[in-house]
């Protein structure tokens, strides 16, 4: 295998990594900042009003978006198989 073959199989694996983990880490993302600007509006410091509601939006998030990052990474994972097998 070439240093190009190396590159551009890394290239896909971190391109991989990023599109099935922007989804979720963008829902996190939204749902701390919201609850953050509401703790700050309101002066309510309290660690759980933000733990609770991240964790289930998060969880709720995961079980909607599964299907398509199960496919994302069923298709990486036939591509880096049949690379495997091609080579001899």
């Amino acid at each position: 295998m070439s240093f190009d073959a190396n590159i551009e199989q890394l290239r896909l694996a971190f391109w991989t990594i990023i599109v099935t983990s922007a989804p979720i880490l963008g829902v996190a993302l939204t749902i701390g900042l919201v609850v953050g600007m509401l703790q700050a509006a309101t002066s309510i410091n309290e660690a759980t009003l933000s733990f609770v509601p991240k964790l289930v939006l998060v969880l709720l998030s995961f079980a909607l978006l599964s299907g398509y990052l199960m496919t994302e990474l069923m298709d990486y994972f036939a591509y880096i198989f049949d690379e495997i097998a091609a080579i001899r």
